[in-house]
């Protein structure tokens, strides 16, 4: 059966192979470890310390304990001996959480090496219950009940292992080993494939609102929003040379569009792992940036973290053991112009020695602002046992790595003293948010599909903590400009990344006939053209004035870009965050708020022309036509090319942007 000991703040409860411990973290909050060890261990991977700790009231009965912290509670039974150690977790005294047998209730159905465990967590479904998060990933899904959701990182896809429950909680799982999270009909179970314990936490609160901020409180909030990132960000696969940034950058201020940043992508390096510019290229890197900051544009530069034997670093990387290695074989874990291995950026030395270069060939002329891809990081086969960290071995730690890899910039930039940073990533884990992660939804297709996919994601990240992200505005890749269904996607994506926390248009557009090729022989050349006035004169007026807008829009943004850092409200919020007690709001995928004063509903298919759009409760001004209605229903709109569907509460201010 087990036997249950209380103690300060806590109840403990033992049986054969499992030792369980649940526990107040800070006010409304219960952490809970299990092992099958002798012993919990006491690592925190990306927690914080509890900011407040309460003091809670502790009940024992026969065979059972509650520990009672707050407006959430947990009762931990010893049950018999066939099914023991039920926990139960509760929200103003309602049931939100049960345990469910399964076998056992902390099943650990395979030992993978040492003290380390297959471990799963199991509690039975609740009917009508809805969670969102989980991070990102290319599909059809907001709403996660009924689904599962595999927890690794690759291109397109972060997990994210948080969810929001509309029964008034959330849930963290503390484990950076990959597993898997099912949020099904017949149960809700989270696995770690390799793991030393079960670690979670439960917290709840009154609104969405709250829960999400308890959730910032334990892994971080982000860290203030530089203004300049606030407006348009162009891009491209890729600028070949310096000569091509600026005569991009010079381009857009003749024509009087107004260009925050511009993005320096791959392969503008040496050699993989030497971090710096191709000078027969790129002969004026430090003269480059001066310009584009006396233009008023911020440049963002790419790094990789991957490196291989012809790197000039390569070999004191490689013996004091600042690389992933792997178990068995050679170094390769990427093939990418010759087998790549990566920065062990959990090794508390490789900060310093990779910061040091940077510092040296970027920062020191000027560049400020880093794009990190590759962040996953992308390894093929994803054979994570393989991977040999200084966190330890891939198969309990190879998530926690776009954190540490984040967390290796903003270290050396704020050492530096730099306060405004901001660091665009393709992969993200709990806690990255602190460092200024700016993240996107990877090397996704220029379709309307991924457009469609591409709400869900932002809205499913803003769900997971991450209030900084975006997409490539037009998708990554298979876009061709010159067609008519690219030249629709391109507008209907504009008008999606105008109401994004960043607009950034970016993509590797397929070559057009005729195209200047300038550098021939240079490895990896751009794509087409992808700045605004390549996808033909009527889309360039559209286009040019969805930038116009944006400007307008920097203020507002700038507002709710503070709210998150100091509340962790995101800006990109889906529509039950604000209007909870309306349950048709919990339905609602494919339209938001932005900030609580603008509804955004994207067109996301070819050829659609009217929009049904649902007004949660007030009073509503339609943008395009001025005409103010009642709430709790819905109204169609019509939405030809060049128009959006969006509405503004009546009588806020930002309606002047919309010239209403």
């Amino acid at each position: 059966m087990g036997k249950i000991m209380v103690g300060k703040n806590r109840i403990q409860f033992t049986r054969r192979d499992e030792l369980t411990v649940v526990e107040a973290y800070g006010k409304d909050c219960i952490r809970c470890r299990s092992t099958r060890n002798g012993k919990l261990s006491d690592e925190s991977w990306t927690l914080l310390p509890a900011k407040e700790q309460t003091d809670c009231v502790i009940t024992e009965e026969e065979g059972k304990a509650t520990l009672t912290n707050g407006r959430i509670s947990v009762t931990v039974e010893a049950g018999n001996v066939w099914c023991g150690g039920i926990i139960t977790y509760y929200r103003d005294g309602k049931q939100i959480l049960h345990t469910k047998f399964e076998g056992d209730y902390v099943t650990r159905t395979l030992h993978t090496e040492g003290d380390h465990y297959q471990t799963k967590i199991i509690f039975d479904a609740n009917p009508g219950e809805h969670f969102y998060g989980l991070g990102q990933e290319q599909e059809d899904v907001f709403d996660r009940k009924g689904s599962t959701c595999n927890l690794l990182h690759y291109n397109t896809k972060s997990a994210v292992p948080v969810v929001y429950s509309s029964l008034g909680y959330g849930f963290f799982w503390n484990n950076p080993a990959p597993g898997r999270c099912e949020t099904t009909k017949n149960h809700t179970m989270w696995v770690a494939d390799s793991a030393y314990q079960a670690d979670y936490f439960v917290y709840v609160g009154e609104t969405p609102a709250e829960i999400l901020q308890k959730y910032c409180e334990l892994t971080g909030y982000a860290p203030a929003f530089p203004e300049w990132a606030a407006g348009f960000w162009q891009s491209k696969l890729r600028y070949e040379s310096q000569d091509e940034v600026l005569r991009a950058a010079r381009e857009y201020r003749e024509r009087g569009i107004p260009l925050s940043v511009i993005v320096i992508d791959f392969f503008h390096w040496t050699e993989q792992g030497e971090w710096k510019f191709d000078p027969k290229y790129w002969p004026d890197p430090e003269g480059m940036c001066r310009e584009l900051k006396e233009m008023g544009i911020q440049p963002v530069v790419s790094v990789w973290p991957t490196i291989n034997p012809k790197s000039e670093n390569w070999e004191e990387m490689n013996e004091r053991n600042l690389l992933v290695r792997t178990e068995n074989g050679q170094y390769g874990t990427f093939d990418f112009y010759g087998q790549q291995t990566f920065i062990d950026v959990t090794h508390p030395e490789t900060g310093p020695f990779v910061w040091d270069k940077i510092k040296k060939n970027y920062y020191d002329m000027g560049f400020t602002n880093f794009w990190l891809d590759e962040a996953e990081p992308e390894v093929h086969p994803q054979q994570y046992s393989n991977l040999k960290l200084y966190a330890g071995n891939g198969a309990q730690t190879a998530m926690l790595y776009p954190y540490y890899y984040n967390k290796l910039f903003y270290d050396g930039l704020k050492k530096e003293g730099e306060e405004e940073i901001i660091l665009l990533t393709r992969a993200a884990y709990p806690g990255i948010q602190k460092f200024g992660a700016l993240v996107w939804n990877g090397d996704i297709p220029s379709k309307f599909e991924a457009l469609r996919m591409s709400v869900k994601t932002g809205l499913s990240m803003a769900m997971s903590g991450i209030p900084w992200w975006n997409s490539d505005i037009g998708g990554f890749h298979s876009g061709d400009i010159e067609t008519d269904y690219f030249k629709e996607l391109i507008v209907r994506w504009m008008q999606f990344g105008l109401f994004c926390p960043v607009m950034r248009l970016h993509g590797s557009r397929l070559r057009t006939q005729g195209q200047v090729e300038r550098h021939p022989g240079i490895i990896e050349p751009s794509g087409g053209d992808n700045e605004i006035w390549s996808f033909g004169d009527e889309n360039y007026e559209i286009l040019k004035e969805l930038i116009l807008l944006r400007e307008k829009l920097r203020p507002y943004i700038c507002r709710y870009m503070e709210i998150a850092s100091k509340e962790g409200k995101p800006i990109m919020r889906p529509m039950f965050f604000d209007y909870y007690e309306d349950e048709v709001c919990y339905t609602l995928e494919d339209q938001y708020m932005f900030g609580e004063d603008i509804l955004f509903a994207p067109v996301t298919e070819q050829g659609q022309r009217e929009r049904r759009v649902y007004l949660p409760k007030g009073r509503w001004q339609d943008v395009n036509t001025g005409s103010v209605s009642d709430g709790q229903c819905f109204i169609d709109c019509h939405v030809p090319l060049e128009k959006f569907a969006a509405f503004v509460k009546e009588g806020s201010p930002v309606a002047e942007v919309f010239g209403l």
